[in-house]
């Protein structure tokens, strides 16, 4: 497998856990959808330097 492939199976499975559907998961707030939101942003920075 490609470190891109990955890498996309990685963050969609962060996207399924960021979204506050589980009753546990309600009190979170906006944590996990920021931090998704923070890790694409570097992951967009990166392939963009990486070129």
């Amino acid at each position: 497998m490609d470190f891109t492939t990955i890498l996309i199976i990685i963050l969609a499975i962060l996207a399924v856990g960021a979204f506050p559907g589980w009753p546990h998961s309600r009190s979170w707030g906006y944590l996990p959808s920021a931090t998704l939101g923070i890790v694409l942003i570097l992951v967009l920075v990166w392939m963009l330097v990486r070129g």
